[in-house]
């Protein structure tokens, strides 16, 4: 089976499904990842070109890090505005999309769920349901959307979708990569009890495996 992945910025593919991605590959299926923004020029009002471009040396290699130790069978980098995506046309978004699932035909797709804070989130969901359309001999025939930690469960349920999963995928056994992998994200890591730290999203996934019996899992919405 061929799986793609699409996230708004690196480290997303690795928290919205970091263990379901190893859980793939070790099954024997490909997983590729599209990762559309670049993640860094939204942090600092000042820097020089040259302190931007180390951080997105950094961000990049940190991708590639995170990749390989789950397995993944391509990772693709992308330079849309951080934090900006609105200010992009959302066809130019989509065409990337489509461009990726032409390449790798995939069954299954992942991305965001459409209820974030984050309005990159928000964009390239919209753009990835655009592509997904289901047109005659279209490849993907089941497209689920991530929660990511501090912007899922930041948007209050009265201004946008509320993320209820109804399609959960046991980690029990991947859990261990999805954090190693995190660790390889180091610069985007929060301490405790920040939701983006290492131990707020290992235990989401033990209260995500706790809902349906088992040890750890991941929750998604079926599109």
């Amino acid at each position: 089976m061929n799986v793609l992945v699409v996230a708004a910025h690196p480290d997303d593919e690795v928290l919205g499904c970091g263990g379901t991605i190893a859980q793939h590959i070790q099954k024997g299926d490909k997983v590729n990842v599209l990762i559309l923004a670049e993640g860094a020029t939204s942090r600092k009002s000042e820097r020089n070109r040259v302190e931007f471009q180390a951080e997105l040396s950094a961000l990049e290699i940190s991708a590639n890090q995170a990749s390989q130790i789950l397995g993944v069978s391509s990772l693709s980098m992308h330079d849309f505005p951080d934090n900006r995506m609105d200010s992009c046309d959302l066809l130019d978004v989509v065409k990337v999309i489509e461009q990726s699932i032409e390449k790798h035909l995939p069954q299954i797709v992942y991305t965001h769920h459409n209820g974030d804070v984050n309005i990159d989130h928000r964009r390239t969901h919209e753009a990835v349901v655009t592509a997904c359309r289901p047109i005659p001999k279209h490849s993907v025939h089941t497209l689920l959307f991530f929660e990511i930690p501090s912007s899922t469960e930041w948007q209050p349920p009265s201004s946008a979708t509320f993320f209820a999963p109804n399609w959960f995928v046991d980690i029990s056994e991947t859990l261990t990569l999805k954090l190693k992998a995190l660790e390889a994200y180091e610069s985007e890591m929060r301490s405790y009890p920040h939701p983006r730290s290492l131990e707020a999203i290992e235990y989401l996934a033990r209260w995500r495996g706790a809902t349906i019996g088992v040890k750890a899992a991941e929750a998604f919405m079926l599109g």
